[in-house]
């Protein structure tokens, strides 16, 4: 077995004859001398060849290309001062090589390994097997190793059980949708991939098993993005005898111990914000809080006006919000002010007004319309300054978020206002326990069923009801879900009615959860972490596919493998499955 690491030898090691293997990752041929970088997982080794020295094998050398798989044998020894690379650790060494053995060869390259720098996103997914050799993704993947391996030494230390849960279990309501799985052995019917161990972690906890941990490979059928996969991982951690504070304080250790380890810093006391809060302050429930520009309320200082489009929108019970961009003004022509307005429209507006402040005075085309005393209220109130532009949507609460919410990212990443190399991390608290479904015309749980209620007389208030749920954030993205459970069966049975689920459909789908509710279930509480996302913040990308292994397309696919794919009829038939050629209504 492969023992030295190329990347790690040291001027230490000059002297030693040794046997190294990798990839060319370069090969620069000066005539009687041929030099090649060799590449392992731990970085670069110079291999130097030398006509008069290698003699027979060096025939064997000008063959070499890159990506050639090779081993060489030879004495370490100083480099020369003019081939000094002070680029790499290994930059003052380099292997004088008296045998070389070609292992494996190379065809013709879809593109270069050695260039780290991206490609067609098709091509790379198609040769992921020579993506991962690329420097930045072989270290995003050791950064994946590293997290959960720190996860793991911090939870045990705190004497949590590291315990597997079922990948083929039964579908349930609620949540994304789910991956179904037939089954052969019982025709007709269907195991489902799990969205997360929810369901089984709490029967852990009424197992008796106190504090539980597994790095949970989870499943949801639904649309991508940048930041989601169909299949991810999880640090799921439940505990009993436990509330709010111990969640929060076992997560937050873990997150400091994980950020210490692999980025030696030390992380301050993660600052608390409720879900109403956040809202009104960003406009979102994942606030990426590296940055000011803080949504501001103008609500009651155009209350009264005489300009009709802010007044109506207060009269039918709307809200009048804006963002103020300090000092930037004078970056943002009329034309850039249009572009901004179509980026809100995505998300309801109807419109965006604004307004600058320049040379002591308001100007824009509202700046006309709108009273004195109001603007002057409005300077005052927000100590508005020259060269800052104000950006105000009116409508309602809902649109009014959304839209200022995105603006707000939009312009600080336009604007580079968001620090780089800065972790923000947020607790966010008191979700809403119900939200509206327009689709399904009822109320769901906004986070699972299963979440405990502030005030349970809050019940019959839907819009009121407050969960015991929370939230981790991490520069603007969504990290960690969980919530104290409600692990009292009446209870439990008391909301699902409230959320329109019959006590049949109910007893059909988790009726095993519910009666082990009956047996002296103890109260507890839980968190999931997702890994992908917190691997992706800590090696500085923004695409979740730059952390895992074999991605899969916007569209779910891989191209590499093929999949999903067809089956032949006899798979199909032995499993008792017809397809048909219509498509369902």
């Amino acid at each position: 077995m492969k023992t030295i690491q190329n990347g790690k030898l040291t001027e230490s090691d000059v002297g030693r004859t040794l046997t190294l293997y990798g990839w060319v990752n370069k090969r620069r041929d000066m005539g009687g001398v041929i030099f090649i970088d060799l590449r392992d997982r731990s970085g670069i080794m110079q291999v130097v060849f030398n006509r008069g020295f290698l003699k027979n094998d060096f025939a064997t050398a000008e063959e070499l290309k890159n990506e050639y798989c090779i081993s060489v044998t030879g004495e370490i020894l100083l480099r020369e001062e003019d081939r000094v690379n002070p680029n790499i650790p290994t930059g003052k060494i380099e292997l004088m090589c008296s045998h070389l053995e070609i292992l494996s060869k190379c065809d013709i390259l879809p593109f270069n390994v050695y260039e780290d720098r991206e490609y067609n996103e098709n091509v790379a997914l198609k040769y992921r097997y020579l993506d991962l050799r690329r420097e930045k993704l072989q270290k995003n993947i050791k950064l994946r190793h590293d997290v959960i391996t720190y996860a793991r030494e911090y939870l045990n230390s705190l004497d949590f059980l590291e315990i597997e849960t079922p990948i083929l279990c039964k579908s349930t309501p609620e949540g994304a949708r789910d991956y179904l799985v037939p089954s052969r052995v019982n025709k007709k019917m269907f195991y489902a991939l799990p969205q997360s161990p929810q369901i089984f972690k709490q029967l852990l906890m009424v197992s008796g098993f106190e504090r539980y941990y597994q790095i949970a490979r989870c499943f949801r059928d639904e649309d991508l993005r940048s930041d989601r996969q169909p299949e991810f991982t999880q640090i799921d951690i439940e505990m009993s005898f436990a509330e709010e504070e111990d969640v929060w304080e076992v997560t937050e250790g873990m997150m400091k111990y994980i950020v210490k380890k692999v980025k030696n810093l030390d992380l301050p006391d993660f600052p608390r914000i409720t879900y109403q809060n956040a809202m009104e302050t960003y406009g979102t429930d994942k606030p990426d809080t590296r940055f000011e520009m803080p949504l501001q309320d103008l609500t009651e200082i155009l209350r009264g006006t005489s300009m009709n489009v802010f007044a109506n929108v207060i009269n039918k019970g709307g809200i009048i919000k804006c963002l103020i961009v300090k000092n930037h003004a004078n970056d943002y022509s009329r034309s850039d002010v249009e572009h901004l307005t179509d980026f809100i429209k995505i998300y309801g507006a109807k419109g965006l007004a604004w307004l600058k402040y320049e040379n002591d005075d308001f100007t824009g085309v509202i700046a006309k319309n709108l009273e004195n005393d109001r603007l002057k209220n409005m300077k005052d109130t927000y100590h508005i300054s020259n060269n800052d532009l104000i950006l105000i949507i009116a409508d309602i609460p809902k649109i009014v978020y959304a839209s200022l919410g995105a603006l707000r990212l939009k312009i600080a990443n336009d604007l580079k206002l968001i620090p780089e190399n800065k972790l923000n991390f947020i607790w966010v608290t008191d979700f809403p326990f119900f939200e509206y479904s327009e689709t399904e015309k009822r109320y769901k749980s906004n986070h699972n069923p299963f979440t405990a209620i502030k005030d349970f007389e809050t019940l019959k208030d839907p819009e009121h009801c407050i969960s015991r749920s929370y939230d981790l954030v991490l520069n603007g993205y969504e990290l960690a879900s969980g919530g104290v459970r409600n692990h009292e069966k009446n209870k439990l049975m008391d909301v699902l009615q409230a959320l329109s689920i019959p006590l049949e459909e109910a007893k059909k789908q988790f009726g095993f959860l519910m009666d082990a509710f009956s047996y002296g279930p103890p109260p507890h509480a839980g968190i999931a972490p997702g890994v992908e996302r917190l691997v992706m913040i800590l090696a500085g990308t923004n695409d979740i596919k730059d952390v895992v292994c074999f991605p899969k397309t916007q569209s779910a696919s891989d191209l590499m493998s093929e999949s999903p794919n067809t089956v032949s009829p006899s798979q199909l038939k032995e499993l008792g499955i017809l397809l048909e050629e219509e498509e369902y209504e």
